[in-house]
């Protein structure tokens, strides 16, 4: 798919979101939302969901489509913390190559890690998108799911 092909599908897609969500200010059922749409709508999304932390800070799974995933990430480990920590997205092209890559699924090659920040601008989850091809995620993918994100609390 085209960059240009791939922009314009994620922008009718937030446009989507955007009138879905106006029913709820829950950010789960916005997480739901999100992560449904987003992996129904890339054939190359194999796993799609989000990872929140709780009151202990652990990094538990939250709404997802895919397979089954692991229900809690070990702290500061793989890419999802890599994103908690950095305070920004990672793109991993393979995931092999990631240090301390948490392999929830041997089929998962390549991962984008986008955190999630509610009102205050304090993360509280990453939305979390695995694929099974090397290299599936680019800076269009990064910039458009940070758009899509910021729509969970706004």
């Amino acid at each position: 798919m085209s960059q240009k092909a791939k922009t314009g599908r994620y922008q009718r897609i937030y446009t989507q979101i955007e009138e879905l969500i106006v029913a709820t200010e829950s950010p789960w059922s916005r997480m739901s939302t999100i992560a449904a749409l987003l992996h129904h709508k890339f054939s190359g999304f194999f796993w799609t969901g989000f990872y929140y932390l709780d009151d202990q800070n652990n990094l538990i799974v939250g709404p997802y489509q895919g397979p089954i995933a692991c229900l809690k990430l070990k702290k500061d480990t793989g890419v999802c913390w890599a994103g908690i920590n950095k305070m920004e997205s990672v793109v991993v092209g393979d995931v092999e190559e990631f240090p301390g890559h948490i392999a929830c699924s041997s089929l998962s090659k390549s991962e984008i890690v986008v955190p999630v920040k509610n009102k205050e601008g304090k993360v509280v989850a990453v939305l979390d998108v695995d694929s099974r091809e090397l290299n599936a995620f680019d800076d269009t993918d990064r910039i458009e799911l940070e758009k899509i994100v910021e729509l969970i609390y706004c």
